[in-house]
């Protein structure tokens, strides 16, 4: 149904997990060490200008004099000051950084040091071939290979460093194989903004066809015996509203749309392929609620089946055998049910599997002779083997440690009798298994290799209960290393906390080379599962979205609080960080409770919350209605936005050292946010606590998109969490 791990790949864009340094001292640093740990005074940092603006909903005025940092004429950004201001917020950043560029290049030959350069993926059957990727020691991306499962030679299909010759910025997007082999589909995109370039390969002369399609969003799928591409196109708020059928050979002007969203707000449109590739599914909806429905995809022009119609709070998804449509809804329980319904009644559904309250089914994929369910229990993942036959008969694959992520990976074909999985953990790096379901055996094919020498057994991981304030008691995965409090000359060192908290996203206890830097040195890494996410199914989701948000910022600082008092650090030695909407949480957590918090990462963070909400034609809006609510609309909903969104709530006081960053051309958090946060902090804040603001003039959400470039900027960061630690040296 979807690739295992997708939220963590995500994660991986803009993680800010702290790496090197040397042994860390007991204590915060004293006085005579504060020069470490401000901005240096030679330097001034850049003051944006302020230009009267306000804007008044529900009677309320509210005053925004950095709103002129939004270009006027977005997406194209072209407005002189404001790219003079974004420079010199650069500039003032690599000064600052300067002093510590040793320190920087230390931590990225770490960071590099445990990653194998050359190395390839584990090959995966698909029909005549088995397919691959390699990296190559010194390449920034990734090339991609075949071989005839009867035997022969490698074909390289992609080489995406070629791809990104002359670029600043590149990603691949979709690659999809036709079914006979002959032809790759795939996308590129060499801006960071999301908006993918199509075009077709043939794989026997390796030549390029004419075939192109500008402005994909999502994948393309083939149809029709491998003569069609069925795409959609991003529209101009990042939504895509349609399914556009493109004939090989012929000019896109001709491509024929067969679905179109009818314009409800935030709707946007997906589509995939069923198990057995005999059905285009089609899904249309936003956080809240979605349709679906299905057309043959040998005829895909044909007749569509509507499912269900969407309703408020319902949403399902579903795949096909024969007959057969499977179906995952939260219609009666919150946690989901599996339910089966007739090609000839396809919204009469039957239970398979009842919602449960101690089971999270969060998704499950059709195989030829048994089908999978995967969910979490008590915040565990499950992955669970099920007969046809009979529902209650099946296998749980088991691992043995405490808490781990684990998932169906890379699953290609419909007739199988062994699944591929991905595994890790906090301590254990990740790996590739392949399940054999006749016996229940697992089979280990590959673990990551850290070449610079790794030891599990010299570290230890916890999953922990902390209670927030309402009571509830919030899990939190901890890593540190088994002669932690020996480091430190006691217990109380200093500790990193990580979350994230909204959409449903659980965040899940994942291996990071480089997070052991920063562990070998003492420090204790902590996961935060805070509500917003799904760790603990749906109503977790629930309990941290829309008036229930502050939740959420509420329980990464009683987390942070209660790991100190059980003794694992003091107030004043912790650093957070968080990307997107868990800047958010950078952003809450900062402007409440500066004592508590050393030093905060924010990686592309959502913090002006209420502008946003309140422009329907940026793609973040419309959508996001579900999630955060609708100011325009509520009043209610206005005032309890305006009482948390950071840029809003940032007041005179004290902050913890901050780094913020940014990527120009990002479609998701729009550059002029954390610009118009940094700018207002330093207004108003009234510590000489250091402020950088990094923004990439060539890049989207993630971060710069090269293996190399993007350690390097971590490296960038974890060097700023450490100089704020006193550790600089």
């Amino acid at each position: 149904m979807k690739p295992a791990h997708a939220f963590a790949a995500l994660l991986a864009g803009f993680s800010t997990i702290l790496a090197s340094g040397p042994a860390l001292a007991d204590a915060a640093p004293s006085k005579k060490d504060s020069a470490q740990v401000k901005q240096s005074a030679s330097v001034a940092p850049p003051i944006a200008e302020k230009r009267d603006y306000e804007y008044t909903y529900h009677g309320i005025t509210i005053a925004d004099p950095y709103h002129w940092l939004r270009d006027s004429s977005y997406p194209v950004i072209d407005d002189k000051d404001i790219l003079d201001h974004l420079k010199a917020e650069n500039a003032y950043f690599e000064a600052q950084m300067a002093p510590h560029e040793g320190l920087v290049e230390t931590i990225f030959q770490e960071i590099k040091g445990r990653v194998k350069e050359d190395d390839s993926s584990v090959p995966q059957k698909d029909g005549d071939w088995v397919y691959w990727e390699e990296t190559e020691e010194g390449a920034q991306y990734s090339k991609h290979y075949r071989r005839p499962v009867a035997g022969g030679e490698a074909q390289l299909l992609l080489d995406e460093n070629q791809l990104a010759e002359g670029h600043e910025y590149f990603r691949l997007g979709a690659f999809s194989i036709s079914k006979d082999g002959r032809y790759l589909a795939y996308s590129t995109d060499t801006d960071g903004s999301e908006r993918y370039t199509g075009v077709v390969k043939d794989l026997g002369s390796g030549e390029l066809l004419p075939d192109r399609i500008e402005g994909i969003n999502g994948g393309l799928t083939w149809l029709a015996n491998d003569t069609m591409l069925a795409y959609g196109r991003a529209n101009e708020q990042w939504r895509v509203e349609h399914v556009r059928l493109h004939r090989l050979g012929t000019d896109n002007e001709a491509d024929l749309e067969i679905f179109t969203e009818p314009g409800r707000p935030g709707f946007t449109v997906s589509k995939w392929l069923s198990a057995q590739e005999d059905w285009l599914i089609i899904s249309t909806g936003n956080h809240d609620t979605n349709e679906i429905r299905i057309v043959r995809a040998d005829d895909p022009t044909g007749e569509q089946i509507l499912v269900r119609a969407s309703q408020p709070k319902i949403e399902y998804t579903l795949d096909v055998r024969g007959d057969t449509l499977f179906i995952r809804a939260n219609d009666t329980h919150d946690n989901f049910r599996l339910a089966t319904a007739k090609l000839s009644e396809p919204g009469k559904w039957s239970t398979l599997i009842e919602g449960s309250d101690e089971f999270y089914l969060t998704d499950f994929d059709l195989f030829k002779d048994f089908y999978v369910t995967e969910g979490r229990i008590d915040g565990l993942d499950q992955v669970q083997v099920r007969s046809y036959a009979d529902p209650a008969d099946f296998k749980a694959i088991s691992f043995p440690e405490a808490s781990y992520s684990t998932g169906l990976s890379d699953n290609p074909e419909y007739n199988v009798d062994k699944l591929r999985l991905s595994y890790d953990s906090m301590v254990t790096p990740s790996s590739v298994y392949d399940y054999h379901v006749a016996d229940g055996r697992l089979e280990l094919l590959k673990q990551r290799e850290i070449p610079s020498g790794y030891d599990q057994s010299q570290y230890v991981t916890e999953r922990l209960l902390i209670p927030a304030r309402d009571g509830t008691m919030v899990p939190a995965t901890l890593m540190m290393r088994k002669d932690r409090d020996a480091i430190n000359g006691g217990p109380g060192g200093p500790l990193h906390v990580e979350a994230y908290g909204s959409y449903g996203n659980a965040f899940p206890p994942y291996f990071s080379g480089a997070r052991l830097s920063l562990v070998d040195r003492g420090v204790a890494y902590v996961i935060a599962h805070v509500r917003g996410g799904d760790d603990l199914g749906k109503r977790w989701h629930d309990q941290g979205k829309l008036n229930a948000r502050t939740n959420t910022f509420n329980d990464v600082i009683d987390v942070a609080e209660g790991l100190a008092e059980r003794g694992y650090t003091r107030a004043g030695r912790i650093s957070a960080s968080g990307g997107s909407a868990g800047g958010t949480l950078m952003g809450v957590i900062a402007n409440q409770r500066p004592d508590l918090f050393r030093a905060i990462v924010a990686d592309v963070p959502f913090v002006d919350v209420l502008n946003t909400m309140l422009d329907d034609t940026l793609p973040l809006t419309p959508g996001e209605f579900p999630e955060w609510g609708n100011p325009i609309a509520s009043k209610q909903a206005f005032a309890y936005i305006l009482s948390y969104s950071p840029y809003d709530q940032v007041i005179a006081q004290d902050y913890p050292a901050m780094l913020v960053t940014a990527g120009l051309n990002d479609p998701r958090v729009t550059y002029w946010e954390p610009a118009k946060w940094v700018g207002k902090l330093r207004e108003l804040k009234t510590d000489d606590n250091t402020l950088l603001f990094k923004i990439n003039m060539g890049a989207g959400h993630g971060g710069k998109s090269g293996r190399y470039e993007a350690w390097r900027e971590t490296g960038q960061q974890y060097a700023f969490l450490l100089w704020q630690h006193g550790l600089a040296k």
